[in-house]
């Protein structure tokens, strides 16, 4: 009864916001990918996108010498700018290219982009500092109402996942940080926000970044996850490489507790006493909410201090015991 109750709470608290929700997730392989699998510049088939795993992605452009990989970049910058498993160095160019392109988002212009997809609200992934074989990387992963245009915004510096990235380079110098918008996520608190239809979509998508950096010889990553975000990961955590996974500001991760999560990645949860989130039911019944608050001591994750941030969005604000919690399971130096 109890659980019905706040499963009609979950309703209540989000039907006026149904007309905001019914996003459509952007799934499949990226634009351009017809006319790449219709190339035959080589002599020979190119990967299908759609089928390729990043091994496959990462073992054909081995066999390329430098002028080929330029003309393809040339011919398919959309394509290449989103192959997990590519080198690096040819995304940002391929992206970089696919940029000049598309005035909506020429803000991203310049910049370490790992992935460009303009379809929908638009999709973006940015690299803080080296991302080369060998380096420590963390990625993070936002939450609702983040998209290419919103991703970086100057009036909330800790809140959208390029201000985080920021932070945690600043606070972790040795570590490679991923700035992930590579999802669609839900706008406002509707419907979208409390079931797992646009996480499930998003959990393939990160799972397979993961498989990316594994292909190109990077080690696993930390994986950060913010709010709506920590509803990826849990998703994404049976498939997902990462050595670490941090949620913060967390609704749930649709599982009851660690062991469910079926990962070996170390889990970490941090929740600060401010955090409208926890005004959040911790329910998941008939396809709504997303079960156990993973910062409450059954689910079993390693606590994250968290005390003197604020609100929502304040995790990653410098001097805060969780950013310097964040930098040390980022470094490797947290146990």
């Amino acid at each position: 009864m109890t659980a019905l109750v706040l499963t009609t709470a979950v309703v209540a608290g989000t039907v006026g916001w149904a007309a905001g929700s019914g996003e459509r997730p952007v799934t499949g392989p990226p634009p351009g990918s017809e006319a790449w699998r219709a190339d035959t510049s080589l002599g020979r088939a190119l990967p299908d996108p759609a089928t390729a795993t990043p091994r496959d992605i990462a073992a054909f452009f081995r066999t390329l010498g430098p002028a080929q990989r330029r003309d393809l970049v040339h011919r398919h910058p959309s394509v290449v700018g989103n192959l997990d498993g590519a080198p690096v160095a040819l995304r940002y160019e391929a992206n970089a290219t696919a940029l000049r392109r598309d005035a909506r988002f020429a803000h991203l212009a310049g910049r370490r982009i790992l992935a460009f997809d303009p379809r929908g609200r638009g999709q973006v992934a940015e690299v803080f500092g080296d991302l080369a074989p060998g380096n420590r990387v963390a990625v993070v992963v936002p939450g609702s109402d983040i998209d290419a245009g919103s991703y970086d915004r100057r009036t909330d510096p800790y809140g959208t996942p390029a201000g985080m990235a920021k932070q945690l380079r600043a606070a972790a110098p040795g570590t490679a940080v991923i700035a992930w918008a590579g999802y669609t996520t839900p706008v406002g608190v509707g419907l979208d926000a409390a079931t797992g239809e646009l996480a499930e979509a998003g959990a393939v998508r990160l799972a397979r970044l993961t498989e990316g950096l594994a292909a190109l010889g990077t080690p696993a990553p930390a994986v950060f996850c913010h709010s709506y975000g920590s509803v990826v990961c849990g998703l994404a955590a049976p498939r997902l490489r990462a050595r670490d996974l941090v949620v913060l500001g967390s609704p749930g991760m649709r599982a009851g507790t660690v062991a469910e999560l079926g990962t070996d990645a170390r889990v970490w949860a941090a929740k600060d006493p401010s955090d409208w989130i926890s005004r959040v039911p911790n329910v998941h019944l008939l396809g709504l909410g997303h079960g156990t608050d993973p910062a409450s001591p059954e689910f079993g994750a390693r606590p994250v201090p968290a005390a003197d941030a604020d609100g929502h969005t304040g995790y990653f604000a410098p001097g805060t015991e969780s950013l310097r919690t964040f930098a040390a399971i980022a470094g490797g130096a947290a146990r």
